[in-house]
């Protein structure tokens, strides 16, 4: 099993970035085949201090086998994710990539 976790924070300047994010992970990255698992949401604010809650919106996938990912990343829904809904509406992103 491979897990991608991918941490985004979106421009502060569009207040429905966070939605339209999730939204287009929806359409573009559920459907391509070799994902095992998928989850997209919002941060959820926790009164724990080890909680970040610096982020807007987060997405967990899953894979069989680390191949499995690398293809997803040049899957071309993943490509059309990035340049139609990622680039307008990012900040910064972090990926947390495990087996």
């Amino acid at each position: 099993m491979f897990s991608h976790v991918v941490i985004f924070w979106t421009d502060p300047a569009n207040l429905k970035a966070a939605d339209e994010l999730i939204a287009g992970a929806h359409k573009y990255l559920k459907p391509i085949p070799c994902l095992t698992a998928f989850h997209i949401g919002k941060m959820v604010g926790s009164h724990r201090p080890v909680v970040d809650q610096t982020y807007q919106v987060a997405l967990y996938t899953q894979f069989a086998t680390k191949q499995d990912q690398d293809d997803y990343q040049v899957h071309p829904l993943h490509l059309e994710f990035v340049e139609k809904v990622l680039k307008p509406l990012k900040q910064k992103v972090i990926v947390y990539d495990f087996e």
